[in-house]
């Protein structure tokens, strides 16, 4: 299976498989479902900040300037949103839309809208180790991170009775993650993550 068949483009992908059973949330839950877990591991390269669940703060050890702490910043509270968000099944009362752009979010959107309909949800939260982000000036600042995302304690559930789903064996429970990030005046954004084949 090629990367482009796995998913996700953005903070995305929801795939209802058996009858609504089995998700693919991407860069989350079971990410890269579909993919081997046999793939060739890869750590993440630069230094790396300590490991935060996707509530907690950047590591106040890492050794990075105000800008990439910004960065790192703005991308761990991406990731709490998305871990409150996929708690409940809607984006409603969380930061997403203060972290992540628009086109981002309408892929989250779909993999919520997906969770409501076959009555799932969430338990638990994502543990992220991303390294120090490479930060490039311009007319619209980027910045590019790389992490390394452990889903064994994030836990997809019945909603009514919160028994947890079956889902593939195969699925890659830590991957490496790609993120995208633009400086929109003086925010930065969340505007793209994509789960890689790779495990970390």
């Amino acid at each position: 299976m090629t990367r482009a068949q796995c998913r996700p483009p953005g903070l995305t992908t929801v795939r209802i498989r058996n009858h609504a059973t089995a998700f693919l949330i991407a860069g989350s839950l079971v990410a890269l479902a579909g993919c081997s877990s046999g793939a060739s591991k890869a750590s993440p390269s630069g230094s790396s900040t300590s490991p935060s669940s996707a509530g907690a703060s950047v590591s106040s050890g890492s050794t990075v300037d105000p800008e990439q702490a910004a960065v790192l910043a703005v991308y761990t509270q991406s990731w709490q949103a998305q871990a409150e968000a996929y708690a409940k099944a809607s984006s409603a009362g969380t930061d997403l839309r203060k972290t992540t752009t628009l086109r981002a979010l309408g892929s989250i959107e779909q993999d919520l809208k997906a969770m409501r309909s076959a009555g799932q949800v969430t338990t638990g939260k994502p543990v992220i180790h991303p390294t120090d982000p490479r930060v490039t000036a311009g007319e619209i600042p980027r910045a590019t991170l790389t992490d390394c995302v452990d889903t064994a304690n994030w836990t997809l559930i019945d909603k009514d009775t919160k028994k947890k789903v079956q889902l593939p064996s195969t699925r890659l429970v830590k991957y490496v993650s790609t993120a995208k990030l633009q400086k929109w005046g003086t925010k930065w954004m969340v505007t793209e993550l994509t789960a890689q084949d790779q495990t970390c």
